[in-house]
């Protein structure tokens, strides 16, 4: 299943280093065929997207036996399953991102590992948004959905290396992203995947407006 219309038939600037910064040219994603994302989701990550707490627990339980406890801590309302408050939706504009990989997918994985922050940027694309991370080796890019007041849902895709262009959404299942975006504070966002298909149990990208120059 595709998006309908042609969602990811775009140039994205080369990949940089993690921290790099973010292009200077928009992103900008065509609507796809509807607003509403149980329609245009696979099969598979309507059931990720349904089981994110099972996964959000899983992942802070590894961690947690893997002795992260303090680090899960220290990040509150950021790594609390139950932190999502109303407003969700994500305003337009560049964000300073950080990722948390929470839990193993696979025997001999580490249950946590925090990235440095990197730049992203959320566009309003009409009855949904966009969201892309502009630099580093793994640059999840996609739309994002209206659900209801305390998460919206996030369908994308995973670009990497030095990709220039995503994989249509539904053509790849192993670059298939899905998860929500809830609001965890004032000017504070962050955007859950469970269960991907690299690396962790969870990703939990956290979100933080640039102030305007």
């Amino acid at each position: 299943m595709g998006w309908g219309l042609r969602a990811f038939l775009f140039a994205l600037p080369l990949a940089g280093c993690a921290s790099g910064d973010a292009s200077p040219n928009p992103i900008t994603l065509s609507a796809p065929a509807t607003a509403n994302w149980r329609v245009v989701a696979t099969p598979e990550d309507r059931r990720r997207i349904n089981q994110w707490r099972t996964a959000f627990t899983e992942a802070l339980g590894q961690a947690r036996a893997a002795g992260h406890s303090a680090e899960i801590a220290a990040e509150g309302a950021l790594l609390n399953p139950d932190s999502a408050l109303p407003g969700a939706r994500l305003p337009k504009g560049d964000y300073r991102c950080r990722v948390i990989k929470l839990g193993a997918a696979r025997e001999g994985m580490g249950a946590f590992t925090r990235y440095p922050a990197f730049a992203c940027r959320v566009e309003d694309e009409g009855e949904v948004a966009s969201f892309a991370k502009m630099s580093g080796s793994q640059r999840p890019v996609g739309l994002i959905f209206d659900n209801d007041a305390q998460r919206q849902i996030f369908l994308g895709t995973l670009m990497l290396g030095d990709e220039r262009r995503a994989i249509d959404y539904g053509r790849d299942a192993d670059r298939d992203m899905a998860g929500a975006v809830e609001r965890i504070g004032p000017a504070r966002w962050r955007l859950i995947l469970p269960y991907p298909r690299f690396e962790s149990v969870m990703d939990v990208i956290e979100l933080v407006p640039v102030p305007a120059a």
